[in-house]
């Protein structure tokens, strides 16, 4: 091996050495930026993962609140419905009491509702026909009235009205359950469902 031959081997053997050195280096930083990157994904994925967790609890507590007021509301109406049935029983009752029963209370209620005593009392056809002069003649007995039975009928599922000359009061047995209602449906409701 001649001088030339050695020299060539040595700049060929240090240049093998720098390439080395200088993959080894590339190799090493690709490594740095492979892992940086790697951690940037980690850290993006997880940040994603998290958001996406957050996200499906939040829309499962809304859709766990809606299905609750749905429910809420349900019951609510359920428990409309029960007392709206439970008022209507109570008017189906009152209209199909035993005739003299039907009768004393009628009179109780003219007893009541009569302001000068001397009002004309207008029934429906039916009432009018099987109870009405009982009704009228127990009132004015037992309060001191003195009530007139009218020929007029009207067209209510019990009950009556006072007319006295130009003011007629109401007392048709379905807008006293409809008032009574309204001012005990609270009342009903926590009974019915307590």
């Amino acid at each position: 091996m001649n001088g030339i031959e050695k020299i060539t081997q040595r700049i060929s053997a240090d240049a093998q050495a720098e390439i080395d050195r200088v993959l080894g280096e590339a190799r090493a930083e690709a490594e740095k930026i492979a892992a940086k990157y790697q951690a940037q994904a980690d850290a993006e994925a997880a940040d994603l993962d998290a958001r996406n967790k957050k996200a499906a609890a939040e829309r499962e507590e809304r859709l766990a609140g809606t299905a609750q007021m749905e429910a809420r509301k349900a019951a609510l109406a359920a428990k409309q419905e029960m007392v709206e049935k439970a008022y209507d029983l109570a008017l189906r009752k009152l209209c199909s009491l035993p005739e003299e029963k039907y009768a004393a209370v009628l009179a109780e209620l003219l007893v009541q509702a009569s302001s000068t005593g001397k009002e004309e009392v207008i029934f429906s056809e039916a009432d009018r026909r099987k109870v009405g002069k009982a009704a009228v003649e127990k009132a004015n007995k037992d309060g001191g009235k003195k009530l007139t039975l009218s020929g007029e009928t009207r067209s209510i599922p019990g009950g009556f009205i006072l007319r006295s000359e130009n003011v007629e009061v109401n007392c048709a047995f379905d807008t006293l359950v409809r008032l009574q209602k309204a001012e005990t449906a609270g009342e009903v409701v926590k009974k019915l469902f307590s």
